[in-house]
């Protein structure tokens, strides 16, 4: 099993190409040469806030032992930015799902819906049945957001999992799987904001492999 959710639904090829129109196949959640990643979630061993916690947005918590690593520059223009930040809670709402061994997690239906939401619930299924979860870390870079409208966004970018492993929830033990060009992958989502103002993950497509996000 692929350690991150390769298996949700694909994008339908307009999106795909009205995303390389606008520029980016794929870049980074943060874009190469940030300074410090302008997002970052650890583990703990007790509940803390996401990152940019509003008013009605759920907490996720992550194990001590995992964490995903954003990296991206803030635009300046604040749909771009919402739309960003929101792209990584979703990320974050799928993991905390496998962390918990379950499907029905606040967050996971709060920042994903339609076929990235379906595509989500599937994937940390495959996770409980195998009684898998993860440990490590994963890094997210190379960001790149295009709007559509005021209320459709695009998100592109890669991460790599070199340094994450799947853990057996059972037996406590880590595959240590050498790192492959299957360790990295490109991603292109597409977003819609809600009327709670939330930017949430729709569709998900993705590239194991890519050369754009290899070293």
């Amino acid at each position: 099993m692929n350690r991150r959710p390769t298996i949700l639904t694909a994008l339908a090829v307009t999106t795909a190409l009205t995303m390389t129109a606008c520029g980016g196949e794929d870049t980074d959640v943060s874009g190469k040469g940030s300074d410090k990643p302008a997002d970052s979630t650890s583990a703990s061993a007790k509940p803390t806030p996401t990152a940019s916690v509003s008013s009605g947005r759920p907490t996720m918590t992550f194990p001590s032992d995992a964490k995903n690593v954003f990296e991206y520059e803030k635009t300046g223009d604040a749909a771009k930015d919402a739309a960003l930040r929101d792209s990584t809670l979703s990320v974050n709402s799928v993991d905390e799902a496998i962390f918990k061994g379950a499907t029905d997690t606040e967050a996971l239906g709060f920042y994903n819906v339609d076929r990235a939401l379906s595509g989500a619930i599937d994937f940390v299924r495959r996770y409980i049945k195998a009684n898998d979860t993860w440990v490590g870390e994963t890094r997210y870079f190379d960001y790149e957001v295009k709007l559509s409208g005021d209320k459709k966004a695009y998100v592109t970018y890669c991460s790599d999992e070199s340094k994450s492993f799947l853990k057996n929830r059972k037996t406590g033990k880590v595959d240590n799987t050498p790192t492959t060009a299957d360790s990295y992958v490109l991603y292109h989502t597409a977003l819609t904001r809600n009327a709670d103002g939330v930017w949430q993950t729709t569709d998900v497509a993705s590239d194991r492999g890519s050369e754009k996000c290899r070293p």
